[in-house]
């Protein structure tokens, strides 16, 4: 599948996202597909883009700031309006790098305490801008993965809720790398339960699930993903 085009890809991993859709019952644009960027080549971006893939996911905050006007000026080069552009930032978000990514992204997928919301928070309030982002939670349980513990997200929610110029849509969560099928739809439906308790507790609508990458996104929709996170089924092996 990996010298297949890039469209061509692009175009199954579309179709796989929708027989997903159907077989639980959901709408078939219930799910968004966020393409994984990260260390691929432009002009293979610029074709995902030709297909209308305009969402693109980053987890390197210096790599994609840097890319991001290169990539526009591929887009125009190749008369591809580079204004339908949504960059997602699907990586750990250190707090010295806050500054950075604040104002750079559609999406921030990756906040992960209270200490880098309200960073975030001064940051974007000082330019009257609000930031759009997702609560990291680490549902794998694993020490190495970032993210909130399960029992922290209702409480955190709350008080990242109460910081002007953050806009707060949902949670995000990675399962564990391997695992079968039961232990996989068990971990994504961890984090749609997660979202269903805070949405109690709090009153915040948090209508978006960020969960599911090119080998278990199948299952996340089966549990309630509303954002997908493929790279490798769509370009294959990644640069370096």
């Amino acid at each position: 599948m990996a010298d297949r085009p890039v469209a061509e890809r692009l175009a199954m991993v579309r179709d796989r996202i929708t027989e997903a859709c159907h077989r639980s019952g959901r709408p078939d644009d219930a799910v968004r597909l966020v393409a994984v960027s990260k260390r691929i080549a432009l002009p293979m971006v610029v074709e995902a883009c030709r297909a209308g893939q305009w969402d693109l996911g980053e987890n390197r905050v210096v790599e994609a700031v840097n890319r991001q006007p290169e990539l526009a000026r591929l887009l125009e080069a190749a008369g591809l309006p580079a204004g339908n552009l949504r960059w997602h930032f699907i990586g750990h978000l250190q707090s010295n790098k806050a500054g950075k990514a604040a104002g750079r992204f559609h999406m921030l997928h990756s906040v992960d305490s209270v200490k880098l919301a309200e960073k975030l928070s001064r940051l974007v309030s000082d330019e009257s801008r609000t930031e759009t982002i997702l609560l990291e939670v680490n549902i794998s349980g694993e020490a190495q993965k970032q993210g909130l513990a399960t029992v922290e997200v209702a409480d955190v929610a709350a008080r990242i809720a109460a910081l002007p110029g953050l806009d707060l849509q949902g949670l995000m969560g990675m399962a564990k790398y391997g695992a079968q099928e039961d232990e996989l739809r068990t971990g994504f439906a961890s984090l749609r339960r997660t979202a269903e308790d805070t949405r109690t507790a709090s009153g915040l609508p948090l209508p978006e699930l960020s969960m599911g990458m090119s080998g278990d996104f199948e299952a996340a929709i089966a549990e309630g993903s509303t954002l997908v996170r493929i790279g490798g089924a769509i370009f294959g092996p990644r640069q370096g």
